[in-house]
């Protein structure tokens, strides 16, 4: 079969009755999530004109990838958290925050620490660094789970979203010639009161709104009846700055390196090993491991590690099927279509980038494609006009706030948020997917009124 030429409105139509197909599996008919993105990604190749030679390869491709680049987070992540629930550690972080700040400020305590963590850290790995503080926070005090998740999962989605060294907007700078240290300014001044209104305000709402319980994810098992010694905070929090510091180190060098502040050689390059993410979470784990072991004894450690996994499995195939369906969205060409016809709409510079970043953004998934191709698009007219820095940088922050709004099914984020957290889909869609698209129409209005004044 050859690729068939399908008009922009025709891969429109299929790409929007794709999503309500999975709406109605998922939530009318109650098929699993991973079975409904397997289905709806195979229905929506045939659909689009894919050659059938290439409709697996895409699949699993789109699968593949995003696997690549979640499952070793998540596993690692997941065996961080179940030792350090066990050992009594998340407890001991969580009642230290809230004897620091008290009950009433818990939720701006973890969007604060999730904050400073976010510097460095991208989003899925801060999401599983995080996750057994903010599950014992939430157990510790009761009421919904949603009031300490949404603040912190926010705030890393905001820092991965306006701020470098997070890929997006470096390389959206790139493009489109800003500067990278003007954009550490502006995207800070975005940044900060779009966290507070879209992810703590709004966090806060949903906590009253709708009830979460706090998922069994590390549940609390008995260990041949020992009384187990909490440890320090101390060395909670050391465990926890562990993979900050090694995955700040690395962004650290390798944007120096790119600025030409520090040379290239191999030694740095070896040390910037031990940034990469899922090493740092390795190196991690067997810090925990060293740690706890007079505790525990290797045996029972081991146990812990294995019994992490069960409970995320569903969550790491339903993640790779979300990556699946985004790949059939970029393969079929809906994107590519889409943007073509949005670029001559002839409107400001600053709105036509948050327009064609969102739409992007909604018919294929990825925020960093969404980001990226955008900024491509626009480069020719941003090189033809006479704007300050400051516009510039507010320019990519307007293509950064596009690519992050409507979070749904094809998106990875998505299904981490509703795995990780026990959230249901329709609540994930009411909760998660609000707060995507706020994070992006607040950031979007930021931009503009600092592209107005300068």
């Amino acid at each position: 079969m050859e690729e068939v030429a399908h008009s922009t409105g025709y891969l429109l139509s299929v790409a929007g009755l794709a999503v309500v197909v999975l709406l109605f599996l998922i939530m009318k008919l109650k098929v699993h999530a991973f079975v409904s993105l397997v289905i709806v990604s195979a229905l929506t190749a045939l659909a689009t004109g894919i050659e059938y030679s290439q409709i697996m390869p895409q699949m699993l491709g789109g699968f593949g990838g995003t696997l690549a680049s979640v499952a070793l987070l998540v596993g690692l992540g997941a065996m961080i958290g179940k030792v350090l629930e066990q050992s009594g550690g998340a407890q001991v972080l969580a009642d230290t925050l809230i004897r620091v700040l008290g009950e009433k400020r818990a939720p701006l305590a973890l969007g604060i620490a999730s904050l400073l963590f976010a510097f460095p850290i991208f989003f899925d790995a801060g999401l599983v660094v995080m996750l057994p503080v903010v599950l014992s926070v939430g157990k510790r005090l009761g009421g919904s789970l949603l009031k300490y998740a949404l603040p912190a999962t926010g705030a890393f989605s905001v820092m991965h979203v306006f701020l470098p060294p997070h890929p997006g907007p470096v390389a959206a700078s790139g493009i489109l010639g800003a500067n990278v240290g003007m954009l550490v300014f502006v995207g800070l001044i975005i940044a900060l009161p779009t966290w507070y209104l879209s992810s703590y305000l709004f966090g806060l709402f949903c906590g009253k709104k709708w009830h979460v319980d706090v998922p069994e994810l590390f549940k609390d098992e008995a260990i041949e009846g020992k009384k187990i010694t909490p440890p320090k905070f101390t060395t909670v929090l050391g465990i926890l700055l562990t993979p900050v510091i090694l995955i700040f180190l690395n962004t650290g060098i390798t944007t120096l390196q790119a600025t030409g502040s520090l040379p290239k050689n191999d030694v740095l390059s070896f040390i910037t090993i031990f940034g990469q993410t899922p090493i740092a979470l390795l190196i991690t784990l067997l810090e925990c491991l060293v740690v706890f072991h007079k505790e525990f004894g290797m045996k029972a450690l081991e146990t812990f590690c294995e019994k992490a996994l069960g409970p995320i499995c569903s969550v790491v195939l339903v993640t790779g099927a979300g990556g699946m369906f985004g790949g059939i969205l970029r393969a079929s060409g809906i994107g590519d279509a889409l943007a073509g016809t949005l670029s001559d709409l002839g409107i400001p510079v600053i709105c036509a980038a948050f327009i064609i970043a969102a739409c992007l953004r909604v018919a294929q998934g990825s925020a960093t494609v969404a980001l990226t191709t955008t900024a491509a698009l626009i480069a020719p007219i941003v090189a033809g006009s006479d704007f300050s820095q400051l516009q510039l940088c507010a320019i990519v922050a307007s293509v950064a706030a596009g690519s992050v709004v409507l979070s749904h099914f094809n998106d990875s984020g998505f299904w981490l948020f509703k795995g990780l957290y026990g959230v249901d889909e329709k609540t994930t869609l009411r909760t998660w997917t609000v707060l995507e698209t706020l994070i992006g129409v607040i950031g979007f209005a930021l931009a503009c009124i600092i592209f107005m004044i300068f």
